[in-house]
C-alpha cells in the first residue's frame, strides 16, 4: 500500500505582498541594529542588555513568522494565527520604540571616539526604521470596518498590549529602588498594577491560544467588566501614589533632592522615577478609559 507523503505548500508570493515586504524590512533593520551594536560593543549594563534583547527578540520572531507563512503551516501552529502576528507586531512597536529612545539617551552622549559615535547614530536610525516598519505592519494587519478577524487585531486588543507593556515599565521604575514598601497605600498601588497587568496578559494569552471559551461568561461581557474595574483601580492609584510620594504630610517629598542635580547623565534619579510612575499611571488610566468605551461598544453591537 503506497505511503502518502505530506507536502508543505510554499507561498513565495507572501514575500511580495505589502505585509511581507514590511516584515522583511523590519527583520533587516533589527538585524543591522543589533549587529552593529554587538560587533562594535557599543553597549553595556542592564540598559544595553535590554536594548539588545528588544532588537534580537523582534528579529527572531519576525523571521519565524515569515518562515511559517511562506511554508503555509499556519493551521498547524498551536496558536491563533489571526491573533499572534498582530499581537507580536504591537509588542515589537513598543519594544523597538523604547530601545530607540533609551539607547541614544544612555549611550549617544558618552565620551567615545568619532567612529563609535557614528556607529551609535547609525544603530539608532535603523532602530527607528524598525519601529516604523512594525507600525506600518500594525496598520496593514489591524481590523478594518466590516472585516472579520481576531480580537487582538481590534482596537481593544491592541490596547491590551499597550496596557501590559506600560505596566512592565512601571514595575521597572518602582522596583529599582523599591518605592512601594513605605506605606500600605503604596502597596495598594502595587496591587493595582499587578492585578491589571495579570488580567491583561491573560486576555492576550487566551486570544492567542484560542481559550476564550474557557470563561464562565461571555468574552465580551468579561472584557467590559474588566475594563471598568481597571479604570476604577487605576483612578485610585493615580490619587494615592502622588499623595504618599510627594505630600510631606504623608511622608513624601515634594522637592527634587539636591543630589539629583549631580546624578549621572545616563541614570535617572530616584525622585524622577517616582514622577515617571505617576505619569505612566495617568497615561495607562486614559488607555483603560478608551478601552472601556470600545469594549462597551463591542458588547452593544453584539447584543443589538
Amino acid at each position: 500500500m503506497p505511503v502518502q507523503k505530506r507536502t508543505v505548500a510554499v507561498n513565495a508570493h507572501i514575500l511580495k505582498s505589502p505585509v511581507g515586504i514590511v516584515r522583511i524590512l523590519a527583520a533587516i533593520f533589527t538585524c543591522v541594529t543589533f549587529s552593529l551594536v554587538a560587533h562594535h560593543r557599543v553597549y553595556h549594563g542592564r540598559t544595553g542588555d535590554l536594548c539588545m534583547f528588544s532588537w534580537c527578540f523582534c528579529f527572531a520572531v519576525t523571521i519565524v513568522i515569515l518562515i511559517v507563512e511562506v511554508s503555509g503551516v499556519q493551521n498547524r501552529m498551536p496558536v491563533s494565527w489571526k491573533n499572534f502576528p498582530i499581537t507580536f507586531a504591537m509588542f515589537a512597536v513598543l519594544m523597538c520604540l523604547s530601545a530607540s529612545v533609551i539607547y541614544p539617551l544612555y549611550f549617544l552622549g558618552d565620551g567615545n571616539s568619532g567612529n563609535q559615535r557614528t556607529i551609535k547614530i547609525v544603530a539608532t536610525v535603523f532602530s527607528c526604521l524598525a519601529t516604523l516598519a512594525y507600525i506600518i505592519e500594525v496598520c496593514f494587519t489591524r481590523a478594518h470596518p466590516g472585516e472579520v478577524t481576531g480580537y487582538m487585531a481590534t482596537v481593544p486588543g491592541l490596547l491590551k498590549v499597550i496596557e501590559s507593556y506600560i505596566a512592565c515599565v512601571i514595575f521597572v521604575f518602582i522596583s529599582d529602588p523599591v518605592s512601594y514598601d513605605r506605606h500600605d497605600a503604596l502597596k495598594w498601588c502595587l496591587s493595582v498594577y499587578c492585578i491589571c497587568f495579570i488580567i491583561s496578559i491573560l486576555v492576550v494569552i487566551m486570544c492567542v491560544g484560542e481559550c476564550t471559551s474557557w470563561l464562565p461568561c461571555a468574552f465580551e461581557k468579561f472584557l467590559s467588566g474588566y475594563a471598568l474595574l481597571a479604570v476604577l483601580l487605576y483612578a485610585s492609584a493615580l490619587i494615592v501614589w502622588p499623595i504618599f510620594q510627594f505630600d510631606s504630610k504623608h511622608g513624601g517629598s515634594p522637592y527634587r533632592p539636591g543630589q539629583c542635580r549631580h546624578a549621572g547623565r545616563y541614570e535617572l534619579c530616584d525622585s524622577d522615577k517616582l514622577v515617571a510612575v505617576a505619569v505612566l499611571t495617568a497615561f495607562n488610566l486614559l488607555i483603560y478609559i478608551v478601552d472601556l468605551v470600545h469594549s462597551a461598544r463591542l458588547i452593544f453591537i453584539t447584543v443589538y
